[in-house]
Parts: structure tokens; sequence; C-alpha cells
């Protein structure tokens, strides 16, 4: 059964969505792809004090304080195939780093696949977690993110600003 919980942070309200002990789920408002309500199961009763979003929840504080760069949570994408290999090299990005769509596709053994990882990306589940913000276009640029290029933008800003760079 899922549950699921709202939390603030700098970026605006996440729902965090839960199922047998694994997050399957991090939204933020206005988010595309978002599920609908009804599909984020019920609201948890004890809210951030449950398992696994105290977790979570420490953990995404920690991010958001520049002292956390990797998150270490037990996760539960649903997708297809090859949505999860792509997620699973997001993983692999690491914090401060970029990577561009068209190498990401290589990485995965899809050279060529450049559209398709885009898509696969931008129905991660488990944004910022899993860290589809740290894809960028060829040339570098910010592009497409299902929580919004401000967002985006926000999220790499905090990275570089830890890792002691500047995105521009």
């Amino acid at each position: 059964m899922r549950s699921h919980i709202v939390i603030e942070s700098p970026v605006g309200p996440l729902t965090l969505v839960a199922q047998d002990s694994a997050l399957v789920g991090l939204y933020m408002d206005l988010q595309r792809h978002r599920p609908d309500d009804e599909d984020l199961g019920e609201d948890e009763p004890a809210g951030r004090q449950a398992e696994p979003f105290k977790n979570a929840a420490d953990q995404l504080d920690a991010y958001f304080t520049g002292s956390l760069t990797r998150f270490t949570l037990p996760l539960a994408p649903r997708g297809s195939e090859f949505q999860r290999r792509v997620w699973a090299a997001l993983l692999k990005i690491p914090y401060g780093e970029t990577e561009s769509y068209g190498e990401l596709a290589a990485r995965i053994g899809s050279p060529g696949a450049a559209r398709a990882v885009g898509l696969a990306n931008g129905k991660n589940p488990i944004g910022i977690v899993i860290p589809c913000h740290r894809v960028v276009g060829s040339n570098g640029s910010l592009t497409g993110y299902g929580g919004g290029l401000d967002r985006k933008k926000q999220l790499l800003e905090l990275e570089l600003a830890v890792c002691g760079m500047a995105l521009f």
C-alpha cells in the first residue's frame, strides 16, 4: 500500500511517496508527469516521523544545506526496463557534474537514443534523489526538466556552489 507526505524545501513543496519501505516517488508541485493525487496513496498520519519518510526528509534537508552529496535511500522506481536503465545511470552522475542526453545514451549502450533517454529522464518518478537535473543539452544548455528550468538551475547552482564552482 502506498502512502505519502508533503515536506517543504527550497524548491517548494515536495511530495514523497513510499511503498513497502522504499521511496517510489518524489514530486514537485506543478511537475510534469506528476501522478494524480489519488495515485499517491494515503496521507501518512505519522508524517515526517514515519519510515522511510524520516530518512528521506532528513537526507533531503542535508542535501539542501550542502552537507549531503549522495543519497542512500531504498528506492523502487517503477517504469519500463529502458527507463529503469536510464534512472540507474542517472545515479552514477557525480554530484555537481552534468552529462548530456547523448553521453548518457552512449553510456547505457544505446548510442543514438538521446531522445529516448530524454523521455525516460522526463518520467523519472524520484526527482532530486535520482538526479535527472544533472542532464543537459549537448552544448551544455539547460533543457527540459519536469519540475521547470528554474528549479533545474537552482539544483545545479546549489551543487556547484558546494563544489566551489559557478553554473555560468
